[in-house]
């Protein structure tokens, strides 16, 4: 499902117009970005949990040429589903 999909589906379900429903997606996505950006977790009871994780500086390998290349420290966005969105997809 792309975004526009989703768009429509909140549209369609909420029985609201395609610009309020894209209003919405975007605060909702929005809100998520900023809570993660400060470090904040996101937990939608049911559906799951947006947390970000710390990944060390590690060394890699240039696939072309196989030398070392030094990986930085960074930050990324992880999601563990919840036990009602398991059971959702497991029916």
């Amino acid at each position: 499902m792309t975004k526009n999909e989703l768009i429509s589906a909140v549209a369609d379900t909420a029985k609201l117009t395609k610009t309020s429903a894209a209003s919405a997606v975007d605060a909702t996505f929005d809100i998520i970005t900023g809570a993660l950006k400060r470090g904040d977790e996101v937990k939608l009871i049911g559906f799951g949990s947006f947390t970000v994780v710390n990944r060390a500086a590690r060394e890699g390998r240039n696939p072309r040429t196989g030398e070392p290349v030094q990986i930085p420290a960074s930050k990324a966005p992880k999601f563990s589903a919840g036990k009602g969105l398991k059971e959702a997809v497991n029916i």
